[in-house]
């Protein structure tokens, strides 16, 4: 417990779809790569992009490699490998990839069995030695080390979480583990499950990549069903994501310097009253403002926090249907969200001074796209 608490206001989590930190392209453009949904759909895999920072364009690369269902995508800091979810029921899959960015294309290194069923989140820590998933059907998190190859190895950790479920019989009927990341100093891992209304705080050993149990946890109010969360350590506060009921819960310290639930603010307008679900939150370098999409009104908000308390200030329409995710590129000058049912990706311009989003350019006739990164062009 000493440990926990020494170690947790130094946390900081990587922004959701952060760039890797290897050097910027000199040039305009920087490369991107989508995963999408293969099933029931056209698509075969992951695709890539140009996306030009001067104009706010994507330019179509063709497919980056033929892949199925990969849900979320991830670039390892160093540059050469990228790791794919492949989200397939009991099929499940994760696979390394080495990357090309001079013809945008993706090699499969190798490819593991998930361990549990529908991956839908992946996160190294902070060395850069392991990978860690979060496996949502079955409610489980692992962990596999990377090999000098870029390879995945035979896997150091696995955790089925644990704990009272919430009140949704359809959603919450079991743990649904939907988010994973490490803390700053690598000693703690944090995991978002959805059907236990828990932020579940793991411990980890760096040095042999195994998660400790039992964790410590977050509990936040019943039927939340936290999807994905951000922490900031310089302010002491975590922001964590219900898609259930489309809220962000602000999470403060407490006497005993552990994080307990606060306020919950509506990612939708106050007239809004059909279905919605909550997908995904982003919170950008200068802090001043966050994002979340809604599936349902079909948006993005936009929340202001230099107001106390802090307070939606817009909802944007991604001109589509069901964005599931978005990413901000790394000048954070650009919002790109994926409209998973109408096979388009949006691009916003952000205004520095305020985070209003404008729309500058849409692509339409990506299938089913539902995870985007960035990676420099060359």
């Amino acid at each position: 417990m000493k440990m926990a608490r020494r170690c947790f206001f130094s946390s900081l989590f990587c922004l959701l779809a952060i760039l890797p930190a290897f050097p910027q392209s000199p040039n305009q453009k920087l490369l991107v790569f989508a995963g999408t949904y293969t099933d029931k759909t056209d698509s075969k895999g992951i695709y890539a992009f140009d996306f030009d920072r001067s104009s706010g364009t994507l330019t179509p690369r063709g497919l980056a490699v033929a892949t199925s269902n990969p849900s979320w995508l991830v670039i390892h800091p160093n540059g050469k490998w990228a790791y794919a979810a492949n989200e397939s029921g009991k099929q499940s899959t994760i696979s390394a990839f080495s990357v090309d960015a001079k013809s945008a294309r993706l090699t499969l290194l190798n490819q593991l069995p998930a361990l549990g069923e529908d991956p839908c989140y992946l996160s190294f820590d902070k060395t850069g030695k392991f990978l860690f998933v979060a496996n949502y059907t079955s409610g489980n998190v692992v962990v596999f080390p990377i090999l000098p190859d870029g390879k995945l190895g035979e896997h150091t950790s696995a955790i089925k979480d644990s704990g009272v479920l919430g009140p949704n019989k359809e959603r919450q009927e079991a743990p649904h583990a939907h988010w994973i990341e490490a803390d700053t100093n690598n000693h703690l891992v944090f995991v978002a499950d959805l059907g236990i209304d828990c932020i579940l705080i793991y411990g980890f050993d760096p040095n042999t990549g195994k998660l400790v149990a039992p964790p410590f946890r977050v509990a936040l109010a019943p039927g939340t069903g936290p999807r994905h969360a951000f922490l900031s350590p310089s302010d002491r506060v975590m922001y964590v994501l219900g898609e259930l009921r489309s809220t962000v819960t602000i999470c403060l310290p407490d006497a005993h310097q552990l994080f307990r639930a606060t306020q919950a603010i509506s990612t939708l307008p106050p007239d809004f009253k059909s279905r919605n679900d909550a997908a995904e939150i982003v919170v950008p370098a200068s802090g001043s403002w966050f994002y979340t999409s809604n599936r349902g009104l079909d948006s993005i908000a936009v929340f202001d926090v230099r107001y106390q308390p802090m307070r939606l200030i817009s909802t944007v329409s991604t001109g589509g249907k069901e964005p599931r995710h978005f990413a901000i590129d790394p000048t954070g000058r650009f919002l790109l969200a994926e409209n998973q049912n109408s096979n388009s990706i949006v691009v916003f311009r952000i205004d520095p001074a305020t985070g209003a989003l404008s729309q500058v350019s849409t692509t339409e006739g990506v299938p089913s796209p539902v995870s985007l990164v960035f990676y420099p062009a060359q």
